[in-house]
């Protein structure tokens, strides 16, 4: 595989309206442990190897507030730093101790478009396990664009990304076998588009979205496969107003494969997924992908 700075998605941190609404939905019905609590910040985790993979805080209204990476050494980590500092990215926090209950050491930077970037090494991380239903780590996340081209340069000339599919709204990066940690999306305003939660296999996809339907949250989108990325899905609206998707089976590259082009991802007219079945996307849906922006206000 391509020699990679940044290894993984490692967490994302939101802000809702309505914290401990939020808090026991991520926890009881969406399959996340509670991790830790520290400075009214929730850690919460999956059944993976990562110590939390989502962040709850306070807020006047739902917002991303960072997406933090893994990065592969503390070498590259301060080489990433000085990247950033070329880039003329807003530091808001230079390298050192991370104050978080995870621990390691980091930075954390605003990129170009206004999205706070945390770069970790050294985090803690625990024991991992599989446990079907539950999601095990990110997938991926989803940031609307209103500049593609731009950001896309930046994710592969700062962070070390790497493209691996551009269909006509959107792009697809990766910086690990996974087809794609970051996808891009064409949108009016910059913000978040939506977070993928990885699940266990096509199974857990499919009980999952009948537990979300237990608890009245209605699929948004799918269940459905994707073009780019091969991922099964199923989209849903959390309390706050926040997409997330559970998805599986994400296709795994390596240096050979081809980056396609929006010519090759093209459906036939009314459908919406590879399968073919997935009804178009809800109303509700399609809003709150475009209702969720970025915490400009955030500071470490």
């Amino acid at each position: 595989m391509s020699d990679f700075p940044v290894i993984a998605l490692r967490s994302v941190e939101i802000a809702t309206p309505h914290l401990g609404v939020s808090g026991d939905f991520y926890r009881t019905v969406w399959g996340l442990d509670f991790a830790a609590e520290a400075d009214g910040t929730i850690y919460l985790a999956a059944t993976g190897a990562d110590f939390h993979v989502l962040e709850l805080t306070q807020g006047e209204r739902a917002a991303l507030r960072k997406v933090s990476f893994r990065v592969r050494s503390r070498e590259d980590l301060d080489h990433l730093f000085a990247r950033a500092c070329e880039a003329r990215c807003e530091i808001i926090s230079p390298p050192g101790p991370s104050r978080t209950p995870s621990g390691g050491e980091h930075f954390v930077i605003r990129e170009p478009q206004g999205c706070c970037i945390e770069l970790v090494h050294g985090d803690r991380t625990k024991s991992a396990r599989v446990v079907a239903e539950r999601p095990e780590r990110l997938a991926h996340v989803n940031i609307n664009s209103a500049d593609i081209e731009k950001l896309s340069k930046f994710y592969q000339q700062v962070l070390g990304f790497r493209l691996t599919d551009r269909s006509k709204l959107m792009a697809f990066l990766c910086c690990n076998s996974d087809h794609h940690a970051v996808v891009l999306a064409e949108a009016p305003l910059n913000g978040l588009n939506h977070i993928a939660f990885l699940m266990p296999d096509l199974e857990s996809v499919m009980r999952g979205s009948g537990r979300m339907v237990d608890h009245g949250f209605p699929i948004g989108w799918g269940v459905g496969r994707h073009g780019p990325g091969d991922n099964v899905f199923a989209y849903f609206v959390d309390p706050s107003g926040i997409v997330i998707e559970y998805t599986a089976e994400v296709l795994q590259v390596d240096d050979g494969y081809r980056a396609k082009g929006p010519s090759e991802w093209v459906w036939p007219p009314g459908r919406t997924d590879q399968w073919g079945i997935a009804p178009p996307k809800s109303e509700a849906c399609k809003t709150a992908q475009l209702s969720v922006l970025f915490d400009t206000e955030r500071r470490a």
